[in-house]
């Protein structure tokens, strides 16, 4: 990383021309291409998807999407008024004939009574899409929006709802990042007192999150992403991108204040935090791409676009940042710390003083030696502040939220309140049931079905189809009495799969699926509720394998793996009491209470564990590189904690800011998760890492740092933290008689084999010989393996997972290519399992040999300084 980081400082005009040519490079094509995102997804083997296949093979005009258009008189009046029907009307016929639309069902038409409601002043036709809601142009649904409220006077309400109507809407979002940048920048200037020092690291966060972002879009068009893909990419690369630039501009700042030179300041921060820095955007990607394991397309391409924007950080960070600090220099530091270090340097004799020894981090310090002295107590307090605050999570119900939920104003939520009056709340997202004839004789069990449905409580209504006379294919709506995410609602989706449909089918060839949007969303959250614990089985393991290669310990990555999934279970509790109990939602303007969105938790999960592993590792690398060198646990995690603390909450403090800003932005999924991370940093930085886990590793002492010898054996040696930071000693100018070389060689010579008062008096009031300035040596207390085994891990497990990934999607498509790839990861597990277990031995050997030396050198110094003097 030193090496990196001194090319990057030197060649700082080039780097920077780099990453302004690789932004072009990526904004061009993205102008040109745009994106192609998609929120189109399949759910194999559920019975919703079945439905939707069979419609599709078999009656492929109902197949699209159906949305509404809502009319209403808001004055005495009739819906079925002459000048409101000819009005009505021609909109509609204006409707039926633009680009995308398959037909328009009229309220007017033979079948259109039970479209009217019953006081005949509301009342909506169904506009059939001719493909599904993510597969419709934006600009064509926009047109079905403007065209319809074009009908509008001072009489009549046209509102319209749907889901392509939703995802029209929910493009029209404005983007809230600016409001968290601002906040981030206010936050950096209060703790660097410098402007250069607050607009660096928001400038390399824009900027990675620019690269990352553009990367994003031009993958839409080479697989499948959703829409709110970039968004989420948006809100965990901004907040990471920041942080990641704030520990390294920390460290450079304090070692301009240690007297450094700006180029050797800027190596020792690369060197030391530029390390953490990669190896916790390392850990978050991991937890990113463990999304792959549930094998769900949107979601799995959600982590990878995540990652791709984490990744652009960590590359920003330590390629980028090393080069913007060549260019400014000391003007990292304000006025007042320049002018002290002026001072300092223009005094003679006078060490360097210690930043981090005033103001805060005092009150660190005091704080620190508070939690040691009552361990117990502050630990059984923190812990109780996350019970209750997970509480609300017992109750969690997954599910989608409806257009009820939509903020106040959009014509989505304003369509849903009218039907939800006139027609039942049900009429928002009627069931659609496929029968499948076999047999003509399957007439009456089918309509025993009807009439079973039609008296099953919580159903407002059925209507039956004919059966295709070349299909044999039904299709029956049904109206539920609840609303579509209401809980009894997914209730009587289960009893009519379980119960009503299994009865009617028994003793016939009839086939029946229960599908629909409201049913699919239930499929969704049973899917992922089955693999969450799978997915939590895999990043746990993967994040405590990390830990323990960085921190040789068991109980420090156990520890953490419990701490993240109680800030998990903490955030969730905030979301649940938020948003499905309703505590303040409304005044967020994020719609009434609902259920919390199914692809939340696994989502939130894999962000939290990689965020709360940032914190993690900042907070006890520096607590290892103490306990390295002074073997005293409770002195290791007293300094840890004060000398990380103030950045860790400076940190959340800005990520806080930024996922708090993504609420504003008006779309309910985004907000849960701004809602959740922010609960989720606040809790994991100022409870969790500020107060639990010091208290536990007091509580467990020396066992910290155990690690079985075997398992020390066999893992790999990876420095976190580099060199060890010293703080660089004084040297006073001593003045020296020049004394001829070849003297000199005399009198050294003669000082090691004689000794008295002859010696003594050669060189009266002589202090020792000068010598030639040496070079600064590696330390030889922090042995770094070689490379290749840490390349060889990260080989075996990034090709190991993508060709695992590939290998199930194999059957899909581009099978040749999904091959290809596992055979190269075979090749490298076939690689590693010859070379790993020899590369393993020759650095621990190389490990062995470094640590005797200094030891031997100790030894030996005492020795022959009394043998010359």
């Amino acid at each position: 990383m030193s090496a990196l980081a001194r090319w990057c400082f030197r060649h700082r005009l080039l780097v920077v021309g780099i990453w302004a040519a690789v932004l072009v490079a990526l904004a061009v094509p993205y102008a040109t291409l745009g994106t192609r995102y998609s929120d189109a997804f399949s759910l194999p083997g559920t019975e919703s998807s079945k439905a939707q296949a069979r419609l599709q093979a078999s009656e492929p005009q109902q197949a699209g999407d159906s949305d509404q258009i809502v009319v209403h008189v808001r004055r005495d009046g009739s819906i079925r008024d002459a000048a409101v029907r000819q009005k009505v009307t021609s909109m509609l016929d204006r409707v039926a004939a633009l680009p995308s639309v398959a037909s328009v069902t009229s309220m007017y038409g033979p079948t259109g009574a039970p479209r009217i409601s019953k006081d005949g002043r509301t009342a909506y036709a169904t506009v059939t899409f001719d493909a599904q809601a993510d597969r419709i142009p934006a600009a064509d649904v926009a047109r079905v929006i403007d065209t319809a409220q074009a009908a509008r006077d001072a009489d009549l309400q046209v509102e319209l709802g749907g889901q392509a109507i939703s995802s029209a809407a929910e493009g029209e979002a404005q983007g809230t990042e600016a409001i968290g940048l601002v906040a981030a920048g206010i936050i950096l200037f209060v703790a660097f007192g410098s402007l250069l020092g607050m607009l660096l690291p928001l400038l390399v966060a824009v900027a990675a999150l620019g690269a990352g972002l553009l990367a994003v879009g031009l993958t839409s068009h080479v697989m499948t992403l959703g829409s709110d893909a970039p968004t989420v990419a948006a809100l965990i690369g901004l907040g990471v991108g920041i942080d990641y630039a704030l520990f390294i501009v920390t460290r450079y700042r304090t070692g301009l204040q240690t007297g450094l030179a700006p180029e050797q300041a800027a190596v020792r921060a690369l060197d030391t935090s530029g390390r953490a820095v990669a190896f916790a955007g390392i850990t978050v990607v991991t937890a990113l791409l463990g999304l792959l394991v549930l094998r769900i397309g949107p979601l799995s391409a959600m982590g990878i676009s995540a990652a791709t924007a984490v990744l652009a950080t960590v590359i920003a960070a330590v390629t980028l940042l090393p080069a913007l600090l060549g260019l400014f220099g000391g003007r990292l530091l304000n006025r007042r710390q320049r002018r002290a270090l002026t001072t300092r340097d223009a005094g003679a004799g006078h060490p360097p003083l210690n930043p981090q020894r005033h103001g805060t981090a005092r009150s660190r310090g005091r704080w620190a030696e508070q939690v040691e002295r009552h361990r117990t107590l502050f630990a059984l307090a923190a812990l109780l502040v996350v019970t209750v605050l997970s509480l609300p999570a017992l109750s969690l119900r997954l599910g989608t939220s409806d257009a009820g939920n939509d903020p106040k104003g959009t014509t989505t939520r304003a369509a849903y309140d009218l039907l939800a009056e006139s027609f039942g709340a049900g009429s928002n997202g009627p069931l659609v049931l496929v029968a499948q004839l076999g047999a003509p004789s399957d007439g009456p069990a089918l309509n025993r079905l009807v009439s079973a449905v039609r008296s099953t409580p919580g159903v407002a209504s059925a209507t039956a189809g004919p059966p295709g006379a070349a299909t044999g294919l039904s299709v029956i709506d049904v109206v539920p009495t609840g609303a579509p995410q209401d809980e009894a609602t997914s209730t009587l989706i289960t009893h009519l799969r379980k119960d009503v449909v299994p009865a009617a089918e028994r003793g016939s060839s009839l086939t029946v699926y229960v599908g629909g949007t409201t049913a699919a969303s239930g499929d969704l959250a049973d899917l992922l509720a089955g693999k969450l614990p799978l997915f939590l089985g895999v990043i746990v393991v993967l994040g405590c394998l990390l830990l323990m290669v960085a921190f040789r310990s068991i109980l420090v990555p156990l520890t953490a793996a419990v701490m993240n999934l109680l800030a998990s279970a903490a955030s969730f509790g905030v979301v649940v009491a938020v948003f499905q109990w309703g505590w303040g939602s409304e005044l967020l303007g994020l719609g009434k209470a609902g259920p919390v969105e199914a692809e939340l938790p696994v989502i939130m999960l894999a962000i939290l564990f990689g965020l709360s592993m940032d914190y993690q590792v900042f907070l006890v690398s520096r607590m290892h590189e103490e306990w390295e060198h002074t073997r005293d646990n409770h002195r290791a995690i007293r300094i840890g904690q004060a000398e990380t603390g103030r950045l860790i909450n400076a940190a959340a403090l800005i990520m806080i800011c930024v996922f708090t800003a993504f609420v504003f932005g008006g779309r309910r999924v985004i907000a849960e998760y701004g809602v959740g991370l922010a609960a989720a940093v606040a809790i994991d930085a100022f409870v969790l890492r500020t107060v639990l886990v010091p208290s536990l590793m007091h509580l467990l002492g020396r066992a910290n740092w155990w690690l079985p010898a075997w398992l020390e054996r066999i893992l790999p040696r990876v420095s976190i933290e580099g060199a060890p930071s010293r703080e660089p000693v004084p040297v006073v100018p001593v003045p020296v008689v020049p004394v001829p070389a070849r003297a000199a060689r005399a009198e050294r010579t003669a000082g090691l084999h004689h000794t008295g008062v002859a010696t003594t008096a050669s060189r009266p009031a002589m202090v020792p010989p000068p010598t030639r300035p040496e070079p600064p040596r590696r330390q030889a207390s922090t042995p770094r393996a070689p490379k290749s085994v840490a390349v060889a891990y990260l080989w075996c497990f990034f090709l190991g997972l993508f060709g695992m990934h590939h290998f199930y999607l194999g059957r899909t498509g581009r099978g040749l290519l999904h091959l290809c790839t596992l055979g190269i990861c075979g090749l490298g597990w076939l690689a590693d399992a010859f070379t790993l277990p020899h590369q393993v031995r020759s650095a621990n050997a190389r490990i062995a040999l470094q640590d005797v030396a200094p030891r031997a050198a100790a030894t030996s110094g005492p020795a022959l300084n009394d043998s010359v003097h």
